[in-house]
């Protein structure tokens, strides 16, 4: 199999008409992959995708063909996948406000040029999920962007297409999660389009790398609120004295494994399974 692309976790194969896509078990913040691997994490997000995959197959068509047809040596971590012409746009729906969403409302009582009623506090719940897109860098840091500049570049129907069905899983998502105990305050999406135009979900989706995750009994607006996701190593490396440049900071042994076993326990809230 040829290595077509290695990003900050993943690694994508050709294997004839089809994509391998493997999770490997390293963290990235602020766009810097760190020294230090999570072990078993690659094996979550996996097992997690496949899972929301198969709970949301009715809101949107994905991109798996399966989980189990993988080389060995990846097996509990690759996906089977679709080739697909990937959209230039990081799909975001946000329905608490939160991390760079709250720094938005923060200073201009806006999110992606979506207004939000006044007076909210961090960890607020919004009145209706907002779709707060951005640009997908291929390096540096993603830009916001508003629906009208969406359109821009990749046409109205499309656009229209990419909004609803953020919002759709999101709201899906956040449902099947709150019966489990579990919030979900926002989420990136990535979609692709098949030869015939239809759209399809891609990469991975709700999982503890893509999105932040909250404990219902636990939340409170107001103040930030304990996560069950990627936040918690990238709240120890903002207090760092760190220029967010590679090489990033080692994580330590007791934070390692506190992140374990956080993605752990969201699987098992969610999915039910150890």
């Amino acid at each position: 199999m040829e290595l077509v692309h290695s990003g900050k976790v993943r690694e994508l194969y050709a294997d004839g008409d089809d994509l391998i896509m493997v999770a490997s078990d390293r963290v990235s913040v602020y766009d810097v992959v760190l020294p230090t691997p999570i072990p078993g994490k690659g094996r979550v997000l996996t097992q997690l995708s496949l899972w929301w995959f198969g709970q949301l197959g009715s809101v949107v068509p994905n991109h798996v063909i399966s989980g189990t047809d993988v080389p060995a040596e990846w097996a509990g971590r690759a996906i089977r996948c679709r080739r697909l012409e990937m959209l230039p746009v990081e799909c975001i729906a946000r329905g608490y406000l939160a991390g760079l969403g709250l720094t938005s409302y923060r200073e201009t009582g806006t999110i992606s040029g979506v207004p939000l009623p006044p007076g909210l506090a961090e960890g607020s719940r919004l009145p209706e999920p907002v779709f707060t897109p951005t640009t997908k860098a291929a390096s540096g840091h993603d830009e916001p962007l508003t629906y009208d500049e969406v359109v821009e570049v990749v046409g109205g129907p499309v656009a229209a297409e990419l909004r609803r069905a953020t919002l759709e899983v999101y709201r899906r998502g956040a449902e099947l999660a709150a019966a489990r105990g579990i919030v979900i305050a926002d989420t990136k999406l990535e979609f692709g389009l098949l030869p015939d135009g239809t759209l399809v979900l891609a990469d991975e989706v709700l999982t503890p790398d893509s999105s932040r995750f909250w404990l219902a009994s636990e939340w409170q607006p107001g103040r930030p609120q304990r996560s069950l996701d990627k936040q918690f190593v990238r709240d120890w490396s903002a207090g760092l004295d760190w220029d967010r440049r590679p090489p990033g900071p080692a994580i330590p042994d007791d934070l390692v494994a506190a992140t374990q076993a956080r993605y752990q326990e969201l699987y098992a809230r969610l999915t039910g399974g150890e």
